[in-house]
């Protein structure tokens, strides 16, 4: 053998020799990973049984309730007295109203700022 072919071998030895030890790293990488996997599945509480999962209650489904609610009005400030803070007002609770028509945008309006409609001429 001459002496660049010896060379030659020489370089193809270490790359493979070095590819080797990538692959046992890669390898090493994925068997750690699974074992913390399997850790952190262990320390987990477990699955609930098929007894444990929620059910219906005896009146059956919940239905959806669609009714329109009217809000109560901030307490206007007197002619000469000082606005409320924020502190002092109640929490404004919505009552149930008595109309039962939908609240409808504008015509030609819809119903966003910035939403691309011509906006109410």
């Amino acid at each position: 053998m001459n002496t660049a072919s010896m060379q030659l071998a020489a370089a193809s030895g270490l790359m493979s020799l070095v590819l080797f030890i990538v692959a046992m790293g890669v390898l090493a990488l994925l068997a750690g990973g699974f074992w913390m996997t399997s850790r952190v599945r262990y320390r987990e509480s477990p699955r609930p049984r098929p007894d444990e999962q929620p059910k219906l209650p005896p009146e059956g489904p919940v239905r959806e309730v669609r009714e329109n609610r009217d809000f109560e009005e901030v307490p206007q400030t007197p002619e000469g007295g000082r606005p409320l803070t924020p502190y002092e007002l109640r929490n404004q609770d919505s009552k149930p109203s008595a109309s039962k028509d939908r609240p409808r945008w504008s015509r030609g309006s819809s119903g966003s700022f910035g939403g691309g409609g011509l906006g109410a001429h």
